[in-house]
């Protein structure tokens, strides 16, 4: 499980960026910068699990499924022409179809994430609930023509959906400088874990292993051999590591993702670094914390492919109530629940941007909204 931090370092981290690194003792140790609160871009718009994109008219982002006007947009966009003033494109929905395979009486579609294929076209790649296993998600991919969609899938099946393990979710596209073509995922462990926060803190403690493929360069979705984990949820974790995202910074491959059940305040944003894009990745951070800026469980940065642009989300009238109606419904085997706690207590999840660079093995952050 995770050890709470004393109380010294709470206080130190309440007000400052982590650019810390894990110990095995799951202590924390490094550097601590202090910065002035920040406010989240688009007015506080509930955007969760954004994901970046950059185009020649700009950036644009997009997010997990959000409940507008009591009617739920599966994918959610906003854009921005110089990634400081962003637009909520209200009333648009970059898939508005769902596939054959999901789960139409509650989809849950998260963590969108779309990148441009060599013949101009796009693919997004996303995580939906599975109809043969609704307490499951898998993940998938849709196309379109254009940035703005309509995205389709046509499969009948999920694309990646490890049921006996807990399916997966968090799916994220990344180029390689060579031109290889790949996808991070997270192997969902903690939707068949046996209780307690994000249900994966009572023993035995379930892998969520972050996971990594590669794909045909020009189709995005032909997989070329077998995926291969990067990295897993230690102590230090708590319940899961997900939401992975990878770039290239400072001369090293630096994955992000983060740790602990997102309903609760111990969420964060952390990274690891490897010299190999496969690895072996040793784990820092966290980069951000509740308490960081003013931020409540910072968690789901996505950084632009190879560049330095980062979104992410942090909560918004967070409430304990939440964390709790998470676990009834992880007890009563309906998945993690975020859709319908969310909704029943009025909880968002606000994006956030920076510029991140890499110094050794400290992620720094600037420019922040």
């Amino acid at each position: 499980m995770f050890r709470p931090l004393t109380l010294a370092a709470t206080a130190l981290l309440a007000s400052s960026i982590a650019v810390a690194r894990y110990t095995e003792e799951d202590e924390y140790e490094g550097l601590l910068q202090k910065r002035a609160p920040i406010t989240p871009v688009m007015s506080g718009q509930n955007f969760p699990d954004p994901a970046l994109i950059r185009m020649a008219d700009g950036w644009h982002a997009f997010a997990t499924n959000t409940l507008i006007n009591g009617s739920w947009v599966h994918v959610p966009m906003a854009k921005s022409p110089d990634f400081q003033t962003w637009t909520y494109l209200t009333g648009v929905d970059a898939m508005p179809t769902l596939a054959a395979w999901v789960d139409l009486n509650s989809p849950r579609v998260w963590a969108p994430d779309v990148v441009q294929l060599s013949d101009g076209s796009f693919i997004m790649y996303y995580t939906a609930a599975y109809k043969e296993a609704t307490n499951l998600h898998c993940v998938s991919y849709a196309t379109s023509k254009t940035l703005l969609g309509p995205y389709v899938d046509s499969l009948k099946e999920p694309w990646i959906c490890p049921t006996a393990i807990g399916g997966a979710i968090d799916p994220s596209g990344y180029t390689n400088d060579d031109g290889t073509r790949w996808v991070i995922y997270k192997i969902d462990g903690n939707a068949v874990g046996h209780g307690g926060s994000c249900g994966n803190t009572v023993d035995p403690i379930v892998s969520t292993p972050i996971m990594l493929q590669q794909v045909n360069a020009a189709d995005g979705y032909s997989k070329i051999g077998e995926p291969i984990q990067l990295i897993t949820n230690g102590p230090a974790d708590g319940p899961v590591v997900e939401a992975p995202s990878l770039s290239y910074l400072g001369g090293k491959y630096v994955l992000f993702f983060s740790s602990n059940c997102f309903a609760t305040t111990l969420y964060d944003v952390s990274y690891a670094t490897a010299s190999h894009i496969k690895g072996p990745y040793t784990k820092y951070g966290p980069l951000f914390v509740t308490g960081t800026d003013g931020m409540t469980s910072p968690g789901g940065l996505d950084i632009a492919v190879n560049g330095n642009h980062a979104i992410w989300h942090g909560s918004v009238n967070h409430s304990s109530s939440l964390h709790e109606c998470i676990a009834r419904h992880h007890e009563h085997g309906k998945g993690h629940g975020a859709d319908e706690c969310n909704r029943a207590g009025s909880t968002g999840r606000a994006a956030y941007t920076a510029i991140l660079s890499l110094t050794g093995n400290v992620v720094t952050a600037s420019t922040l909204s």
